[in-house]
């Protein structure tokens, strides 16, 4: 008996990801291995996850701290810009006096004044917070303002017909439209946070997450801890991005990019 296409495609996309999860690693291993590259310079996966083998409960403590830290400023931000997103597309005045700030945003350096940041909000997630919201706003703005946007110009008619409230308008017809531009932006921006989150933390005095011990391993030229804190990292991302994706298949089954042909 021959496999459905929807079941053989759902196996499909469980399988590619590993496949692809395995091959990397194998490559890593491999050039590591016979180009004798130096543990600080490049570590073997296979020596990292020795390395993390070691003390489990540290790492896996300062992964949860750094993802509480990535995912309060994501949501932060995303909040925020469908808000400001909202204003922006009922004000072309307003979208085009924001544009240039968001635009700075966006383009400054944030290594530059993380150390401003801490002074200014003090030590400890504060700063965190504050500057992973900061530099994931700009673009979730523009995809929020895109999308709504993008939204049918034949429903908006018939919304103008019934004489649809704006309210109505915006929570039935320009939030819809803009999510599958907002679900692109966030694949982009889980990374973007989890990096910000990470380089913070090992300027912000509290000596907590992943970045805290990157940078005490790095003073000391650790190599093995240094990049037990990537490797944490990269686990991090990649379950950060199956899940957007999970929730992206729910939220959005009615969209023709989630469709099985």
């Amino acid at each position: 008996m021959t496999d459905r296409p929807g079941a053989t495609s759902r196996r499909l996309r469980v399988v590619a990801p590993i496949v692809g999860i395995v091959v990397f690693l194998a490559v890593w291993e491999a050039f590591v291995q016979l180009r004798d590259v130096r543990p600080f310079v490049l570590t073997a996966p296979s020596d990292i996850l020795g390395y993390l083998g070691k003390a489990p409960g540290d790492f896996f403590a300062a992964s949860l701290i750094t993802t509480r830290h990535a995912l309060v400023g994501f949501v932060a931000a995303l909040i925020v810009a469908l808000l400001l997103g909202s204003v922006l597309v009922a004000s072309p005045f307003a979208e085009r006096a924001t544009q240039p700030v968001l635009v700075l945003i966006q383009v400054a350096p944030f290594v530059a004044y993380i150390s401003s940041i801490v002074l200014w909000l003090g030590a400890g997630d504060p700063p965190a917070y504050f500057t992973t919201g900061l530099v994931c706003l700009p673009a979730f703005v523009f995809a929020a303002v895109s999308g709504m946007r993008s939204a049918d110009p034949a429903s908006r008619e018939l919304f103008a017909s019934v004489d649809a409230s704006r309210w109505e308008v915006m929570w039935r017809l320009r939030l819809p439209s803009s999510m599958p531009s907002l679900f692109t932006t966030a694949r982009y921006s889980i990374g973007l946070a989890l990096i910000v989150s990470y380089l913070v933390e090992g300027s912000n005095f509290s000596d907590e997450g992943l970045g805290a011990i990157g940078k005490r391993a790095a003073a000391s030229n650790v190599g093995d801890a240094l990049w037990a804190t990537v490797f944490c990292m990269v686990i991090l991302g990649t379950l950060g991005l199956g899940l957007i994706t999970l929730l992206e298949r729910w939220l959005l089954h009615w969209h023709a990019s989630q469709r099985t042909v």
